[in-house]
């Protein structure tokens, strides 16, 4: 049976201590008048599930466009719940921490697992590296790439590990290949309600590796193509209607897909069709900074592919771009000191590309 919105599980602890409905409204206030600025968004959101409304208002992050407001279902938030939480074989009485912010729906949802699922969470500051007692076991996690970098030699103490919101480069999966924890990198965004597939990143068996590691549906999800080959999300228990991504993908069947890239960034240059985030991952080992793939206009490609580079000045070495195919390389290198972010912090690419007047 599946549980209504306004339910509480008996076994939800918070920081600890277990709450029921009306305790829990109380707590959220507190947090809200007295509490640190992560604890008052922890607050408002709590607020908002808890109001008499079924749904609740979410931001997107703004990393492919203008961030805007949406409404999202509160029972679909729970079936969300439910689906990452049969996938993960997540029990009653689990313990779970929640380093990302409250205020997009990867943090969200973290808050609703535990309420519905009845696990005991843990409530840390957002930071790079989150500050907690790495002594303690815990059952389940999401982090950001760079979270999960700085927090690699602690991953001992967490059972699964789910990491989105960006690009997994090569150097920490790297560092995270012969942890015992699982790590999957997942796929989803605002419109999905958090991930609707995820991608194992380590402890491959016989048979198994990164290579072949592909992005699997949750229980009751569904994948397709349209005519730009961008992905098509069927997933009743979310959304009444398809969702249409812009990304690119490759089928491996209606529930395992390759991603490609996205559709407003692919580079058309003399014909040939370039994929910045498939560039961009093979150079992430060789470039410390931040950079991105985009392009320039071209009376001879019509676009000419292009590196920006977070930097004063290009100091790289053209040999770096000896992983790459012929038409793959760059045709130049533009630097911009400071690149500008989306409200997430993830590279906002087009606002950085305004700098350079392309």
């Amino acid at each position: 049976m599946i549980p209504h919105y306004t339910n509480v599980h008996l076994k939800f602890k918070l920081d600890g201590l277990s709450y029921k409905y009306d305790e829990l409204m109380e707590v959220a206030y507190s947090y809200v008048k007295e509490g640190l600025p992560y604890q008052q968004d922890l607050g408002n959101f709590l607020l908002d599930w808890l109001d008499q409304h079924d749904h609740v208002v979410v931001k997107t992050s703004g990393s492919t466009g203008k961030p805007k407001q949406i409404k999202i279902k509160k029972q679909a938030m729970v079936n969300s719940a439910i689906a990452t939480g049969d996938f993960f074989n997540l029990q009653p009485g689990d313990k779970v921490l929640n380093c990302l912010p409250s205020n997009f729906i990867a943090g969200k949802m973290m808050i609703v697992r535990a309420i519905m699922l009845g696990l005991e969470l843990d409530m840390t500051e957002p930071a790079a590296l989150p500050l907690i007692d790495y002594e303690k076991d815990y059952d389940f996690c999401a982090f950001t790439p760079m979270q999960l970098k700085n927090f690699a030699k602690y991953l001992q103490s967490i059972r699964v590990a789910i990491v989105g919101g960006g690009m997994v480069s090569k150097p920490i999966i790297e560092m995270i290949k012969d942890k015992k924890p699982l790590v999957y990198e997942t796929y989803g965004m605002t419109e999905t309600v958090s991930h609707i597939a995820v991608k194992k990143l380590n402890n491959f068996k016989a048979g198994e590796s990164l290579e072949t590691s592909y992005f699997n549906t949750l229980p009751d999800i569904t994948v397709s193509t349209d005519d730009r080959s961008c992905l098509v999300i069927e997933a009743p228990h979310l959304s009444e209607e398809k969702i249409v991504t812009n990304d690119i993908v490759k089928i491996h069947s209606n529930t395992c897909f390759e991603w490609l890239g996205r559709y407003d960034n692919v580079i058309n240059s003399g014909g040939i069709k370039l994929f910045p985030e498939q560039i961009e991952r093979k150079l992430q080992s060789k470039i410390p900074g931040e950079f991105f793939i985009a392009s320039k206009p071209d009376d001879t490609l019509g676009e000419k592919l292009v590196l920006v580079l977070e930097a004063k000045e290009n100091n790289l070495d053209p040999a770096i771009f000896d992983v790459l195919d012929k038409y793959e390389k760059p045709k130049e290198v533009l630097t911009v000191p400071k690149f500008k972010q989306t409200s997430s912090g993830k590279i906002h690419r087009e606002k950085t590309l305004e700098l350079l007047n392309l």
